[in-house]
């Protein structure tokens, strides 16, 4: 009888494993980010920079507790800016057009980010604000 259990364990065993090589498969990549988010540091930076979002998506301004603004290069499809002194608060901008969109902060000379819109890779490990 021991024999016939041994059998039918390997024969299990192999039909199991019939056609493995080794390798695995990676899961198909998750939905394009239609959101993310750009904090506006103490530190006087944008975080992260650039982000990357799906024609569609939105960015979502983060101010904590330093001042900012948020200001677009001229370019065509770039949302309206983001003026004023704005703390402690969230703005939030959608990006219908692909393209890339430079940005800055008018109160904070040399303070820069900006965003690509377009499609998105599986490469892409900024979606979503690092994301």
């Amino acid at each position: 009888m021991t024999s016939a259990y041994a059998l039918t364990f390997l024969a299990l065993m192999s039909a199991c494993g019939a056609g493995a090589t080794g390798a695995t498969t990676a899961p198909p990549p998750g939905p394009p980010a239609m959101t993310a988010t750009v904090n506006a540091t103490p530190n006087i930076a944008f975080n992260p920079s650039p982000v990357k979002i799906v024609p569609g998506g939105t960015i979502t301004f983060a101010f904590g507790s330093v001042a900012h603004n948020v200001y677009f290069d001229a370019v065509a499809g770039a949302p309206d800016d983001i003026p004023g002194n704005n703390a402690g608060t969230s703005v939030s901008r959608t990006f219908a057009s692909p393209g890339t969109y430079g940005y800055s902060c008018y109160i904070h000379p040399g303070m820069r980010g900006s965003i690509v819109v377009g499609a998105i890779t599986t490469s892409d490990t900024t979606m979503a604000g690092g994301y």
